[in-house]
């Protein structure tokens, strides 16, 4: 099978790290949290192999793509503006889009600022959220969860994170990438997973130690703080909608 390609193309002022495998129509894949282009690599030789051009970055702040330090350099204009770089750089006018939770997120904005730029569209995990004049996004979340709904709690910076630390980023990775409960993520302060942090996680067979491997060894390199930003930038999107 013939293998993925990686190259770091320079679009809106970072460097950003792509995956790309095949010829023809291209579909641009856009990972969420805490993901990578990774996330895709399935998706990628499948589609490859169906005569398409398949790409997907590290979107800013992940894997192998620049993360500025500036937490406020994470809103919706800022990743657009990355993507349609990305675009220029691997000389695409149109593509198909394909977004999964932060991904769909910046998906669904690409479609409102930038539709010349998209032939059509398929979003996963969220909705299009439409702003509410009466309130700002974590006003509304935290009013409806609570003070411990996951995003509330990656709000305050250092927090999660020194966290995270102490639990450890391959577990953390573990317990994001199989969480399947279908009520909304609490991680409450002192035990965020409420688990017994020395009972090992058993995978789902449709993941291996391996691929944990590969993202625990970005993490370890970057850090947390990159995409959290994108949480800690939601109520800096309500003037763009």
């Amino acid at each position: 099978m013939e293998e993925i390609q990686h190259r770091t193309v320079e679009a809106n002022g970072l460097n950003i790290h792509i995956a790309e495998k095949g010829q023809g129509p291209i579909i641009l894949f856009l990972h969420g949290f805490p993901e990578l282009w990774y996330s895709w690599r399935h998706q990628i030789h499948a589609l490859a192999s169906l005569g398409y051009r398949a790409v997907a970055p590290d979107l800013r702040g992940y894997g192998d793509t620049d993360a500025p330090a500036d937490g406020t350099s994470y809103t919706s204009l800022h990743v657009v503006g990355d993507i349609i770089g990305v675009l220029d750089a691997i000389g695409a006018d149109r593509v198909f889009v394909v977004g999964h939770d932060w991904g769909a997120v910046m998906a669904w904005y690409l479609c409102l600022y930038r539709p010349d730029r998209v032939k059509a569209l398929v979003n996963m995990s969220v909705p299009f959220s439409p702003r509410n004049p009466m309130r700002k996004p974590l006003a509304s979340l935290r009013a409806l969860l609570g003070d411990d709904y996951y995003i509330c709690r990656f709000q305050e910076p250092g927090v999660i994170e020194a966290e995270f630390a102490e639990i450890g980023v391959d577990r953390v990775l573990k317990h994001f990438l199989t969480y399947r409960n279908p009520a909304p993520l609490l991680l409450p302060k002192g035990n965020a997973f409420g688990d017994d942090p020395a009972t090992p996680i058993v995978l789902p067979s449709w993941l291996s130690e391996e691929e944990v491997h590969y993202y625990t060894t970005k993490y370890q390199k970057t850090g947390f703080t990159g995409g959290l930003n994108y949480y800690r930038s939601l109520d800096r999107y309500v003037p763009y909608t």
